[in-house]
């Protein structure tokens, strides 16, 4: 009985240890979006909104997909919006590449889910502090677009 009590004190400091020292100090924001359905519509935007203080540390971004293995494609196209926080405004159409020339996914994949994390933007610095906004769309030659569970952004300082 003594074991069991001291056990698991020592199971759940472990576990919190672990939790805690797997922070990524890197990251300045990372946020990612169900799509209802699995069915990303042309007419529906992901929008993220990501304050900014630093404007002296390079930064990349990334963007994050999660798709089934019943995508019907190996890319998918997104126009990209940003919003900077003195008005200005920035549009880019960026192809991200899920699955090689064979019809092999790409990115980690566990069963038939698969998530990639494609580089958009590297060794950026924020020009003005503030609230910056990135909204994504679709942009594929079809309306609606199936097999897509989850768009996100990631943030990163660049690693020294």
């Amino acid at each position: 009985m003594m074991r069991k009590l001291f056990f698991k004190p020592l199971f759940f400091s472990g576990l919190i240890l672990i939790t805690l020292s797997s922070c990524d100090k890197n990251s300045v924001f990372e946020k990612n979006q169900k799509i209802p359905n699995n069915t990303w519509d042309v007419k529906n935007s992901i929008k993220f909104q990501v304050p900014i203080s630093d404007t002296i540390t390079p930064t990349n971004f990334y963007v994050n997909i999660r798709n089934t293995d019943n995508y019907p494609y190996r890319n998918i196209y997104l126009f990209i919006t940003t919003q900077f926080p003195d008005g200005g405004k920035a549009v880019d159409t960026l192809e991200c590449i899920l699955a090689d020339q064979n019809g092999k996914w790409l990115g980690s994949g566990l069963g038939d889910i698969w998530d990639n994390q494609i580089l958009f933007k590297k060794n950026v610095r924020f020009p003005h502090p503030g609230n910056y906004i990135f909204e994504f769309q679709q942009a594929m030659r079809t309306e609606q677009l199936p097999e897509i569970m989850d768009v996100g952004l990631r943030i990163e300082k660049v690693r020294r």
